[in-house]
């Protein structure tokens, strides 16, 4: 990664399934519309609620691409 200039964006992937699914969802759709993605950080992990069990995981994650040379 030596001498790259990245732009960060922020975003949050749902699922009813999983934290990790939660972030590949985001990456995944990320990847529509962003060009040389290189990497993710999980800033926020929460979850909606319903009749007291988790219906759905919320993850905020900064996405790292790399500008074009």
């Amino acid at each position: 990664m030596a001498n790259h200039v990245y732009n960060v964006t922020e975003i949050v992937g749902t699922s009813p399934d999983s934290m990790e699914k939660a972030v590949a969802n985001a990456v995944a759709e990320a990847s529509k519309t962003l060009r040389n993605l290189d990497w993710f950080e999980v800033k926020e992990t929460r979850g909606h609620l319903k009749d007291g069990a988790i219906a759905d995981w919320q993850v905020t994650i900064k996405l790292g691409f790399r500008h074009e040379g």
